[in-house]
């Protein structure tokens, strides 16, 4: 018989049987890990904004570069932390990952600094309507840690906030 979850394994088996069990909730969390997958979704909306908001087109723009700068940044973060990804048998892994590294969530970190960039072109509270939904999908699909997902948002404003400094720069 395995070893009970402990620590953060046991909070993601917690989720994944309060949330994931939940009808829906799989197929949904799915969605948005291929939607953030190398921050693919995020470059997208940006682009489109950028096309049909030309007033907005360097918000739009400074958007799609810190989602992907965000994502690059948790890529080197990951090769030098080199943490593991979940693997405790009562943890389902629900989605296939392009790596078995864990820390930070790039999804976490990508969504994040998309998030708060493109609140500002919009003027819509982005950053509370999608950070907690991607940060749980990660927990529900079994292929992050929470402290990955803490990490990851962690980077992802940083970065938004280093976009941020270089727009209100080009600005002045």
């Amino acid at each position: 018989m395995a070893d009970s979850p402990r620590g953060e394994d046991a909070v993601l088996v917690a989720v994944q049987s309060t949330l994931g069990a939940r009808p829906g909730v799989l197929p949904v969390a799915r969605a948005m890990s291929h939607f953030g997958e190398h921050s693919l979704g995020w470059l997208a909306l940006a682009g489109i904004g950028a096309l049909v908001s030309p007033r907005r087109r360097s918000d739009y723009l400074a958007a799609g570069a810190g989602a992907f700068a965000a994502h690059a940044a948790a890529v080197v973060i990951k090769r030098v932390v080199k943490r593991t990804r979940p693997h405790h048998p009562a943890i389902a892994v629900n989605v296939a990952t392009p790596s078995r590294l864990s820390f930070p969530s790039a999804h976490a970190t990508s969504t994040t600094a998309a998030a708060l960039l493109l609140a500002r072109p919009t003027g819509l509270p982005l950053p509370a309507l999608l950070i907690p939904p991607m940060a749980l999908s990660r927990l529900v699909l079994g292929v992050h840690y929470p402290t990955d997902v803490l990490a990851g948002v962690v980077v992802g404003a940083a970065v938004a906030k280093v976009v941020e400094r270089a727009l209100e720069g080009a600005t002045t």
